[in-house]
């Protein structure tokens, strides 16, 4: 062949592969597009030219704040790698921070110790936990105004701003409920009240950036303390705020009601400053029409995440989902782009706005919208995943809204001491991120609508009263908890009684060595299920394919083929009203039983624990979290509904 032919020919397949390429990609859902843009374009998290100094900051907590939801959602272990490498090149083997000066008193760098508990809790590396402790010691130590606000930084005494609340709640709530802290939900409720009185515009209903107690500020009103102008990312920090911080609430604590009435009151004020052409929301939101406003993309991203998070989480109605829905469509239509090769970029990001300083920024109007957008900002990008990986769940949410999906913690209640000296529930509980966890099946539930809890009585009518879905995971015998609580046919009445009246039960045992059978057996032989005393799929090392389970798509659960791992596990028999519907190897692996009204799911193994689906483990040709999202799709649609109700879930 001749020179120019063969440079013609590899030219031509270059040019054949990026398209191909650029074709693959635009069958990703958006969330991953931009993953996967931002992973290529940031290799470890790093916005900076290599070998330029780099710092901790909050523009890497905002983007990994989204890499972070893009995992959860697809347990692709790449995700959680580069969440992993971004911090790691910050955080000492100790847990010290070098690049990060506490004794100035930022606000701004508590937001990535989020990213500190997330890889604690998956990891369970005590240098992780150290580094989230420098920067809970941080809050303890935090300047306050009079009234209890924490200032913003050292450098701005006796101001809070909206950013702040983002900064530092959603951290701060989530590491006073590790640390076993009650006590501390009453100051963080403080946050947000103070600047729900003092920053408040009654006309609109909308926050100001900043309130400054002192009425010192050159920017702060005379009488109020407040700035003069509504920012919309400052907004949308606040919302985004209340929706990451109230999962963290026990229910019961009144500062979660207080935190709920404020969303319900903001969100409501946000819903009217909502561009009717656009879907999208202005710089300064409440002058859309005004001289040098225009459209922004990060406010507009955290809208859609805030309003379509609180819909699916229950805190908000369900009208706020159409919101949301207009907004994610004028940020796909307005600010998104694609270039030849598929990257996507996102546009019109306002790169930073503030009160104060040197030079002074004086919180004008012009001040506000004079500042310069840039494309592929960190904050842009991370709040862009936020709402894509809410609303590609939002129809989804439908179906299990107003459920709540138990897990038993009775029968499996073994504990071991967490790194506050605390016993805790560990083995398949919603709540341990670590392998043994159910974390992530927790989290499929959660975004089909559903409410998850946990059950640490005994399964009585009363109890189970007010669960649709009942979930026992390998019931615990002696060897692994000395105190285990067997199933008696007490228990089994009234489980029995449960499903009857219309409860949806999946029972998932496993073999002997790890679980109790013969008692179980008791609540399982109610529906004509038996777990058989025997061992099956028992695995080796990481001889993987020892564990390979294939679900070829076809049957009543799984509509689409999963090739799923499972190891050491028992068999099942069954007679009627049970009925096999997978098996492997001519062994009953799954049993469903219709009981009254109720459903029975039966399956050999635990399966969906974070060890086999977080994606860290795994070769990537199991997709155990795949299933689990279908098993959890139709466990909830067992669960007997008005034909009109269930129609309208779907």
């Amino acid at each position: 062949m001749r020179p120019s032919r063969l440079f013609a020919g590899i030219l031509l397949l270059s040019v054949c592969s990026a398209a191909l390429a650029a074709a693959q990609a635009a069958q990703l859902p958006w969330s991953e597009r931009m993953a996967n843009a931002a992973m290529a374009r940031w290799p470890d998290g790093r916005f900076v030219p290599p070998g330029a100094p780099w710092r901790w900051n909050y523009e890497l907590g905002t983007l990994l704040e989204g890499m972070d939801a893009v995992w959860l959602n697809t347990a692709d272990g790449r995700y959680f790698n580069y969440i992993e490498d971004s911090v790691d090149q910050l955080v000492l083997p100790g847990g010290a921070i070098p690049t990060l000066k506490v004794d100035e008193y930022e606000l701004d760098n508590i937001l990535l110790g989020r990213q500190l508990l997330l890889l604690y809790g998956v990891t369970q590396n005590q240098r992780y936990l150290t580094a989230a402790g420098v920067l809970y010691r941080q809050l303890l130590h935090q300047p306050r105004n009079a009234s209890g606000g924490f200032w913003h930084k050292e450098i701005y005494p006796n101001q809070m701003w909206l950013d702040g609340l983002y900064m530092a709640e959603p951290f701060y709530a989530e590491y006073a409920s590790i640390a076993h802290q009650p006590e501390k939900f009453a100051d963080i409720t403080r946050q947000f009240v103070l600047m729900a009185q003092h920053a408040r515009d009654p006309k609109t209903g909308l926050l100001y950036h900043g309130w400054d107690e002192s009425k010192q500020q050159r920017w702060a009103n005379k009488q109020t303390g407040d700035s003069s102008q509504i920012w919309a990312r400052g907004m949308g920090w606040y919302m985004m705020a209340l929706v990451d911080t109230i999962p963290y609430y026990p229910e019961d604590n009144p500062g979660r009601q207080q935190l709920l009435a404020i969303l319900a009151r903001e969100a409501a004020a946000v819903a009217r400053y909502q561009d009717a052409k656009t879907g999208l929301w202005y710089e300064v939101l409440d002058k859309g029409g005004a001289k040098g406003n225009y459209l922004e993309s990060s406010a507009s991203c955290m809208f859609v995440y805030a309003f379509a998070k609180g819909v699916r989480r229950g805190y908000l109605p369900e009208r706020y989902l159409a919101n949301a829905e207009r907004g994610y469509q004028g940020i796909l239509t307005h600010f998104v782009s694609t270039g030849p090769d598929g990257e996507v970029s996102l546009t019109s990001t306002v790169k930073s706005a503030g009160l104060g300083g040197t030079p002074y920024r004086n919180g004008s109007y012009s001040y506000y919208v004079s500042q310069k957008t840039a494309t592929n900002d960190p904050k842009g990008v991370g709040a862009f995943l936020l709402a894509s990986t809410e609303m590609e769940n939002a129809r989804n949410a439908r179906l299990g809204r107003g459920d709540t999906v138990m897990l038993d913690g009775w029968f499996n209640s073994q504990q071991q001491p967490d790194a506050f000296g605390h016993e805790i529930y560990f083995h398949y509980k919603w709540n341990f991120q670590g392998e043994a966890g159910y974390s992530l099946f927790g989290h499929i539930f959660r975004n089909f609508g559903a409410r998850t809890t946990t059950l640490y009585a005994e399964p009585t009518l009363a109890n189970l009263h007010s669960a649709q879905v009942y979930i026992i995971a390998s019931p615990d015998n002696l060897a692994k908890n000395p105190h285990a609580h067997f199933a008696n046919a007490q228990d089994a009445a009234q489980i029995a009684a449960w499903v009857k009246a219309g409860g949806v039960l999946a029972i998932m045992e496993n073999d002997t060595s790890f679980a109790d059978l013969d008692h179980f057996n008791l609540v399982a032989e109610k529906f004509g299920i038996r777990f058989n005393s025997v061992l099956r799929m028992h695995v080796t090392g990481k001889n993987w394919a020892m564990g390979r389970f294939y679900l070829n798509g076809t049957g009543p659960i799984f509509h689409h083929p999963h090739t799923a791992y499972v190891k050491d596990v028992c068999t099942i028999s069954v007679t009627p009203p049970a009925v096999s519907v997978y098996t492997h190897d001519g062994d009953v692996f799954m049993a469903v039983s219709r009981y009254g009204k109720g459903t029975v799911y039966a399956m050999v193994d635990p399966w969906f624990y974070n060890e086999y689906t977080d994606g860290r483990k795994l070769p990537a040709a199991y997709d155990n979290y795949a299933a689990a999202v279908e098993l959890a799709r139709w466990l909830l649609e067992q669960t007997p509904r008005p034909p009109a109700e269930a129609a309208a879930r779907q």
